[in-house]
């Protein structure tokens, strides 16, 4: 059953990230992990988001990249959709 739920999951995922940035790869899908569950950490437990961002500012900046990439493609697949 772990492994149906496992290939569900990822199914769950790409869809995901079809819907939100217009195109699916497995490079792209691993930021999206990450985007959506430092979001969702962010969100619930922000003084964790915080200490883990003074902890590792480097880490930070990477964060930030993908955060600004994904806010990129997901910006240019919604203006795509309008046309």
């Amino acid at each position: 059953m772990m492994k149906d739920f496992n290939e569900q999951f990822e199914a769950l995922l790409e869809k995901y990230e079809e819907l939100l940035l217009g195109s699916t790869d497995i490079e792209l899908r691993e930021k999206v992990k990450k985007w959506s569950l430092y979001t969702h950490i962010a969100k619930s437990m922000p003084a964790l988001v915080k200490h883990w961002n003074e902890l590792y500012p480097e880490a930070k900046e990477e964060m930030k990249q993908i955060v600004n990439e994904i806010k990129e493609l997901n910006e240019k697949h919604r203006s795509l959709q309008k046309k």
